[in-house]
C-alpha cells in the first residue's frame, strides 16, 4: 500500500511553524495592558476629562425634566460623556501606541515570524475596549450615584449604540494610526482629531449653537451620531436612522481607508 499523495510527512509538520494561539493571544494583552498602564496620562485622562464635563454640568441639567421622566443630564449631559470616552481612546489614545510599535520597528520584526502584527492590532483593540469599558462604568455609576441620573429607557439599544459608535471610533483611530509617521505625531493627529469631532458633535456646546451647515456635518460624523444614537436610546425613542447609518457608514470607510494607507514599517 502506499502512502497518501498529500499526507505531510513527520519531518515537514515539525518544519511548519505553528501559529499562534489563544495562549499567544492573552500573553499579548497582558503586554498591551502593562504598557497602557505605564502612560499615565493616556490611562487617566479618559476617566478624568468625561468626569470633569460631567460634574461642571450634571448639577443643573439633573433637575430639568424634558421627557417621560428624563432628563437633561439624561438625554444630553450623560450621552456626550459616554461617547467622549470612546472618542478619546478611540481616536487619541490606541493610534499613538500604534504608531509607536511601527516607529521602533515593532510591526515590522512581528511580521517574519508566526506572531502576525495582527495579534498586537487584536491585542490593543481589546485593551482599549476594557479602557473604555472601565471609562463608560465610572461616569455612569458617577452620574447615577451622585447625580440621580436615570437609565435610558431602551437599555439594549444603548448599548447597540455604545457598540457602534466605539467600531466608529476605533475604525478613525486606525486611519490617524495609519497616516501618524511617529507617536508624537499619532497624538498631535489623534487630538485634533478628538478635538474637531467633538467641537461639531456638541461638546463645547449644542450643535444647535453651530451654522447651519456646520452642524449638519456634524450629526453625520461619529461622535454627534453617536450622542443623537445614545440620547434617543435614554428616551425610548427608536435609533434614529440617520444616526445609524453615518456610524455604519463611518466604521465601514475607516476600516477601507486604514487598510489601504496602513503600513507595518
Amino acid at each position: 500500500m502506499t502512502a497518501a499523495p498529500f499526507a505531510a510527512s513527520p519531518a515537514a509538520s515539525r518544519g511548519r511553524p505553528r501559529r499562534p494561539g489563544a495562549r499567544a493571544l492573552v500573553m499579548m494583552v497582558r503586554a498591551e495592558g502593562r504598557m497602557v498602564a505605564r502612560d499615565i496620562a493616556g490611562l487617566v485622562t479618559p476617566f478624568a476629562l468625561p468626569l470633569l464635563i460631567l460634574l461642571t454640568s450634571a448639577a443643573g441639567a439633573s433637575r430639568q425634566e424634558v421627557v417621560a421622566g428624563r432628563t437633561v443630564l439624561d438625554l444630553y449631559v450623560l450621552p456626550l460623556v459616554l461617547v467622549m470616552v470612546l472618542a478619546f481612546v478611540g481616536v487619541l489614545n490606541m493610534p499613538s501606541f500604534l504608531a509607536y510599535y511601527r516607529k521602533s520597528g515593532i510591526l515590522r520584526r512581528l511580521a517574519v515570524t508566526p506572531a502576525s502584527p495582527v495579534l498586537v492590532l487584536l491585542a490593543q483593540a481589546i485593551v482599549s475596549a476594557v479602557q473604555a469599558a472601565l471609562g463608560i462604568l465610572v461616569a455612569a455609576a458617577v452620574a447615577a450615584l451622585a447625580f440621580g441620573a436615570n437609565p435610558p429607557l431602551h437599555l439594549w439599544s444603548a448599548l447597540g449604540a455604545l457598540v457602534l459608535t466605539a467600531a466608529a471610533m476605533y475604525a478613525t483611530g486606525m486611519v490617524v494610526a495609519a497616516v501618524a509617521p511617529s507617536p508624537s505625531a499619532g497624538t498631535a493627529i489623534g487630538l485634533l482629531g478628538f478635538l474637531g469631532l467633538g467641537a461639531l458633535g456638541g461638546m463645547f456646546g449644542g450643535r444647535e449653537s453651530l451654522p447651519g451647515p456646520l452642524a449638519e456635518i456634524g450629526a453625520l460624523l461619529p461622535f454627534g451620531a453617536g450622542v443623537d444614537a445614545l440620547a434617543a436610546a435614554w428616551a425610548g425613542q427608536p435609533l434614529p436612522g440617520q444616526a445609524l447609518a453615518a456610524l455604519a457608514g463611518a466604521m465601514a470607510l475607516g476600516t477601507v481607508v486604514a487598510g489601504a494607507l496602513f503600513r507595518w514599517e
